[in-house]
C-alpha cells in the first residue's frame, strides 16, 4: 500500500464500499455526536467523511486534534445511510471508519479559519496566505486561473502562435509607467529595469522574421494598487502579428477570447466571435461617457446641447454659451420613485466632485423639477419625443466642459443602471474600441503628448503627420473591453523609422532623443521591417470576470496589499550592509520635516 495514500478525498464512491483504503489530507471541520466523531478529510480533490467511533483505536488522536492539522487514514469504506447521503458532495454517498491514524503535522491554533467563506480582514488573510488559500472558493479560483491559462495557449498554438520568452532585465524606458529599477552589481551607478511589457521586444521578433508570436508575459510597473489593477506585476496575454492590418488583428483573435469565455462562462451569454461591435472612440464617449463602455448597460447617453442653447434655464444657457456640453441619461420607468432617488444621485456628483447632477421627473406626462419648470413644458415635451423617451421616464442632466460633462454622464449612466437593475449580469459583452486620437494636450505640462501608445502607426502616415492638426489625428490603436473593463489593448505598430522620428517630433523630442531612449527598435526598423501589430489581452482581468470576482486579490496566488507590501515574506525589506556595498548605493533618507518650535501649530 502507497505510504500516504491509495485514493484522494474526492474519489471514493458507492463502488468502493467494502475495500480498505487509505487517504491523506487536512482535518477540515469536526463535529462530535456524542462518541461518534465526525471528520471532514479534505485535499486538493475533494473532502470525504471520517468516522471514529469507540470501537475505532483512532477515536482518541482525531478527538485531540486541532482543524487543518495533516493525517493519514487508515479504514473501510462504508455506505452512508439513505437519509444522511450528501447529493451535493462527489463523495457523499460513503463515509470512512478509521481504523487508524497516523499524525504527519499537527496545526497550531489558527490565525483564520479555513473552513466557511466568512469574510476576515485582509492584512490576517495576507499574512497566513497559505491559510487562506486552502479555503474553497480562493482554492477553486486558483485552479480555474490554471485552466484559462491553458486553454489560452493551446487556441494560440492552435492558430499558429508560437511561444516566445522575452527578457526579464532590460533596459528602462522614458515612456509609460513608473520602472521597477535594478541596480547592476558589475556596472557601477548603472540600472537594469523590469519590464512594463515586451513591447519593444515583440516587435523586434517580428523584425527578426518570426511571424506570430505569443506569450504569457510578467509585466512590472511601479503603479498605485486598484480594484481591477495589483501593485507590482500582473500578467498578460501578449501577440504580435506580421503582415497584417488590425481588421487581421480583430478577426484572428475574437474566435480566442470568446472561446475561452464561452468555455469556462458556466453557461451564460458570450458575444459570438466574429459579432464584437467596433465602436470608434468619439462614440463611446459621446454614447457612455467611457471608453471602455459596459454594453449590458442599455441606457445611452444624448447630447441635447442644441436644446439649450437658448432656454429659460439661465445655468445652462450659460454653460452651452461658454462652449460647453450638456449630456442627457435616461431613467425609465422611474414614476414611483420618490424625489429622494433624484436628489440622491444629485449628492451622489457632488461627492464624486462634479458640481451636481439635473434632473427632470416625470409622471404621466406631467414634468417635474427646476430644470423642466425653467426650460418650459413645450419644449421638454419637444426633448423628450427626440429622445424617444414615455410618459413616465426620468432624466438627468450632466452640463459643463465636453470631457467633465462626458465623465459624469458615463458615472451616472452605470450608476442609473444599477439603481435600476437594467443590467443584465448573465452576460459577457464584448466591443472593440477603435480610432483613438493619437496625441491628447496635457492640461498640466501645456504641450502636444502621446494619448495611448507612441509605437502606433498614425491613420494618415507621414502625411497626416506633416499636414494635418495633431489633435485631430486618429491611430490605428484599439481597445478590447468587456462589462465596463479593459480587457486588452493593441495597435498597428509605425515601422517605418521616418515617420517614427515624425511623431516622436510632434510631441517634443528630436532624433537624437528617439536613438538615444529607443536605439534598438530603431536600429532595426533601419534594415527592413515588415508592417505589424498585434495586443496585449489582461489575463488577471479575463480571471476575474470568469471567477465572478470583484477583486484581483481573489484570483491571484500572493498578491501584495494596498500598500504594494508582501506581508507573507515581509517584502520590501532593509537590505543588508553587504548587499549595499556590492552595488555601491546608500540609502538617502527623505528629509525630514522640521519640528514646531514652542508655541507655534505644527
Amino acid at each position: 500500500m502507497h505510504a500516504y495514500r491509495t485514493h484522494n478525498c474526492g474519489a471514493l464512491t458507492k463502488e468502493n464500499v467494502g475495500e480498505t483504503v487509505r487517504l491523506s489530507g487536512w482535518i477540515h471541520r469536526k463535529r462530535d455526536h456524542g462518541g461518534v466523531l465526525f471528520v471532514d478529510l479534505r485535499d486538493h480533490y475533494g473532502m470525504t467523511q471520517i468516522v471514529a467511533d469507540e470501537d475505532s483505536p483512532a477515536l482518541k488522536t482525531l478527538d485531540g486534534l486541532r482543524p487543518e492539522s495533516v493525517v493519514t487514514i487508515d479504514g473501510e469504506v462504508k455506505a452512508r445511510s439513505e437519509e444522511t447521503v450528501n447529493a451535493n458532495l462527489p463523495t457523499g454517498a460513503i463515509e470512512v471508519f478509521a481504523r487508524g491514524v497516523t499524525v504527519q503535522s499537527a496545526a497550531e491554533e489558527l490565525p483564520m479559519p479555513v473552513a466557511g467563506e466568512q469574510e476576515y480582514p485582509e492584512d490576517i488573510r495576507l499574512k497566513y496566505r497559505f491559510l487562506d488559500l486552502r479555503r474553497e472558493t480562493l482554492h477553486a479560483n486558483i485552479m480555474k486561473r490554471t485552466q484559462i491559462v491553458a486553454d489560452i495557449r493551446r487556441r494560440m498554438n492552435a492558430i499558429g502562435f508560437n511561444e516566445f520568452s522575452t527578457p526579464i532585465l532590460t533596459a528602462s524606458s522614458p515612456e509609460g509607467a513608473r520602472d521597477f529599477l535594478v541596480p547592476s552589481r558589475l556596472h557601477v551607478g548603472q540600472f537594469y529595469a523590469l519590464p512594463q511589457a515586451p513591447q519593444i521586444y515583440k516587435q523586434l521578433l517580428m523584425v527578426s522574421g518570426f511571424d506570430r508570436y505569443f506569450q504569457i508575459a510578467p509585466c512590472f510597473r511601479d503603479e498605485d494598487p486598484r480594484a481591477d489593477r495589483l501593485p507590482g506585476e500582473f500578467y498578460q496575454l501578449d501577440l504580435e502579428m506580421s503582415f497584417v492590418t488590425q481588421e487581421e488583428v480583430w478577426d484572428t483573435m475574437e474566435p480566442v477570447i470568446a472561446g475561452t469565455f464561452e468555455a469556462f462562462a458556466d453557461g451564460r451569454h458570450v458575444t459570438k466571435a466574429g459579432e464584437f461591435p467596433r465602436i470608434p472612440y468619439a462614440e463611446a464617449m459621446l454614447k457612455y461617457g467611457t471608453d471602455k463602455p459596459d454594453l449590458r448597460n442599455p441606457l445611452i447617453i444624448s447630447d441635447v446641447t442644441s436644446h439649450f442653447e437658448k432656454s429659460g434655464f439661465g445655468l445652462f444657457e450659460k454653460i452651452v454659451g461658454g462652449g460647453g456640453r450638456v449630456r442627457v441619461i435616461p431613467a425609465p420607468g422611474t414614476h414611483e420613485k420618490s424625489r429622494k432617488f433624484f436628489d440622491d444621485m444629485n449628492d451622489w456628483a457632488r461627492k464624486e466632485g462634479f458640481a451636481g447632477l439635473g434632473y427632470v421627473t416625470r409622471k404621466g406626462g406631467d414634468f417635474g423639477g427646476p430644470i423642466a419648470k425653467n426650460h418650459g413644458p413645450d419644449r421638454m415635451a419637444e426633448l423628450y419625443d427626440e429622445l424617444g423617451l414615455g410618459e413616465n421616464d426620468g432624466l438627468f442632466f450632466a452640463a459643463g466642459k465636453e470631457a467633465d460633462a462626458a465623465k459624469l454622464a458615463g458615472a451616472a449612466r452605470t450608476r442609473v443602471g444599477e439603481d435600476l437593475d437594467l443590467i443584465d449580469r448573465s452576460r459577457f459583452e464584448f466591443a472593440w474600441i477603435i480610432d483613438f486620437p493619437f496625441y491628447e494636450y496635457d492640461e498640466d505640462e501645456k504641450k502636444v503628448d502621446f494619448s495611448h501608445n507612441p509605437f502606433s502607426m498614425p491613420q494618415g502616415g507621414m502625411e497626416a503627420l506633416e499636414t494635418q492638426d495633431p489633435l485631430t489625428i486618429k491611430a490605428y490603436q484599439y481597445d478590447l473591453v468587456c462589462n465596463g473593463f479593459e480587457l486588452a489593448s493593441g495597435s498597428i505598430r509605425n515601422h517605418k523609422p521616418e515617420t517614427m522620428v515624425k511623431a516622436f517630433e510632434v510631441v517634443g523630442l528630436s532624433q537624437e532623443d528617439v536613438e538615444r531612449d529607443f536605439g534598438g527598435m530603431y536600429r532595426a526598423f533601419q534594415y527592413g521591417a515588415p508592417p505589424h501589430g498585434g495586443m496585449a489581452a489582461g489575463v488577471d482581468r479575463i480571471v476575474m470576470l470568469l471567477c465572478d470576482a470583484i477583486n484581483l486579490r481573489e484570483i491571484t496566488l500572493f498578491p501584495m496589499n494596498q500598500k504594494a507590501e508582501d506581508l507573507l515574506m515581509g517584502a520590501p525589506s532593509q537590505p543588508e550592509p553587504k548587499q549595499l556595498r556590492e552595488l555601491h548605493l546608500r540609502v538617502v533618507e527623505p528629509p525630514q520635516k522640521p519640528k514646531a518650535q514652542e508655541g507655534e501649530i505644527s
